[in-house]
């Protein structure tokens, strides 16, 4: 698989990551900042919805988890705070799912 085909692979995967509490996945939510694939390995750079989110370690394994089964040995995953996450960043399908409306 060449490393644009990986990429791809890996956002479908992370497609399927759930945040437990929002029921959307961290990608269509905006929680996923930067996706880079090299020869074997991954950094990901995401956000979760708040410093505090209880089920943040078992997010952060599942995104890890996403990439490796699309074929990476190595998955870096850097939680960033800056930007801040906020409910503009979801895809028009998670705002429709969750029923926000602009």
């Amino acid at each position: 698989m060449s490393i644009e085909e990986t990429k791809e692979k890996i956002i479908e995967n992370l497609k399927e990551v759930y945040d437990p509490e929002i029921s959307v996945n961290v990608y269509d939510l905006g929680l996923i900042y930067e996706v880079k694939v090299g020869e074997g390995y991954c950094d990901i750079t995401m956000s979760l919805t708040s410093a505090f989110c209880p089920a943040a370690d078992f997010i952060i394994e599942d995104v890890k988890g996403a990439a490796m089964s699309a074929g990476v040995s190595m998955c870096n995953v850097d939680v960033v705070w800056e930007p801040q996450w906020g409910p503009e960043m979801m895809s028009e399908d998670a705002k429709l799912i969750l029923g926000i409306f602009e």
